[in-house]
């Protein structure tokens, strides 16, 4: 399994805790010795254009080192999508995150929507038709359920549950009721965590979540799966979280 990562994400490119100093070298840290490090390409302002209009895109390059790691966030997203497609798990360890940017607007630490960016560039390059994606970010996504709003094409679900195993019970049930697609995409944010804002699930249950999913992907999509990293801000557990996370996630 492939880890996208390029050394600017460590950019401190704002203040806010998505771009904390220290955030992204806890994963890789945890990380690197385990899973192999691939460095993407951003993305271009035509793919970007498939999510968002114009004017968004012009306020966002108003800050221009937020523009460039922004468009190189979503490549990663894009190439860690390009690679589940050819048969390749792989996880987008990016930032910023990207699911509550909107086609035209933007808010919670986001600034282009990752996930968005990469499934329209795969559905447009006839790569799939249909994609799932499975948020279990503590927040709502509603840049991605924006984008995708009355789509035929991608469902967005984000699991609920202010309860450990009601939580859990209503992510499984996701993965046993929807069905036909040709990729399932995550948008893995570590921020429920007992021990960072959310304060509800455990590191194992990362490791279980990442499990459902490749079981998913392998009964429904031929095993084509990625993730993207959106929120989580205790640096002190993020690292094994996400590599729990991964550990089930990949083959």
């Amino acid at each position: 399994m492939k880890v996208i990562f390029h050394p600017r994400f460590y950019e401190v490119y704002t203040s806010d805790p998505a771009a904390a100093p220290g955030r992204m070298e806890a994963i890789v840290k945890t990380l690197e010795r385990e899973f192999e490090l691939v460095e993407p390409e951003p993305a271009s302002e035509r793919d970007l254009e498939r999510v968002h209009g114009k004017q968004h895109i012009e306020y966002v390059k108003r800050e221009p080192m937020v523009y460039e790691v922004g468009c190189l966030a979503a490549g990663g997203a894009i190439l860690a999508g390009k690679l589940a497609c050819e048969g390749q798990p792989a996880f987008g360890l990016i930032r910023p995150p990207g699911h509550h940017a909107s086609p035209h607007s933007c808010w919670g630490f986001c600034y282009f929507n990752n996930m968005a960016v990469a499934i329209k560039k795969l559905i447009s390059e006839r790569k799939i038709k249909r994609a799932l994606i499975l948020d279990f970010d503590l927040h709502y996504g509603d840049g991605t359920a924006n984008t995708f709003n009355g789509s035929k094409e991608v469902t967005y679900h984000h699991p609920e549950g202010t309860k450990r195993e009601v939580f859990m019970k209503n992510l499984e049930q996701v993965l046993l009721e929807e069905k036909g697609y040709d990729i399932i995409a995550i948008s893995a944010g570590f921020d429920r965590h007992e021990e960072d804002w959310g304060g509800l699930l455990k590191t194992e249950d990362y490791l279980s979540i990442g499990r459902s999913a490749k079981e998913y992907s392998i009964k429904n999509c031929q095993g084509r799966r990625f993730g993207v990293l959106e929120g989580g801000y205790n640096h002190s557990v993020l690292g094994r979280n996400v590599k729990s996370f991964l550990q089930g996630f990949s083959d």
